[in-house]
């Protein structure tokens, strides 16, 4: 037996925004037959296939300590192109930890809320170095 992952959840304080937020940074969707609203205080986006969401649920308290779990993305551009896209979508930089050749490392940001994620290299920079 194993278990799968369904759905990923974040305790933001504005479900809506960061939710509209993810869906640009992962291009994942809303359900069209219960599509988010700014009044729902829970939030959800889904892969493309359905295979698994992330939920954002509204709560009163805000972030205080650095998460204990997080996101490591890739993309189909470089790294650091991702990089720039998703700062200007509103992520902020946390630390960047690439190397000084530019052919290893990772980024560490943070969206609207201060949830910190990563971006890595994809395959194909990984596959060069």
């Amino acid at each position: 037996m194993t278990a799968f992952v369904h759905t990923i959840t974040f305790d933001c304080r504005d479900s809506y925004e960061l939710s509209k937020f993810w869906e640009q940074v992962t291009g994942w969707r809303e359900d069209p037959d219960d599509p988010n609203l700014p009044e729902h205080s829970e939030n959800l986006i889904e892969a493309p296939d359905g295979s698994i969401g992330l939920l954002f649920i509204s709560v009163p308290e805000p972030k205080t300590v650095k998460n204990r779990v997080h996101l490591d993305l890739t993309s189909d551009t470089t790294r650091d192109e991702e990089v720039e896209r998703l700062l200007g979508l509103g992520a902020s930089l946390v630390a960047d930890h690439r190397a000084a050749d530019g052919k290893a490392g990772f980024v560490v940001l943070a969206d609207p809320e201060g949830n910190e994620f990563c971006i890595v290299r994809n395959d194909a920079e990984r596959a060069a170095a």
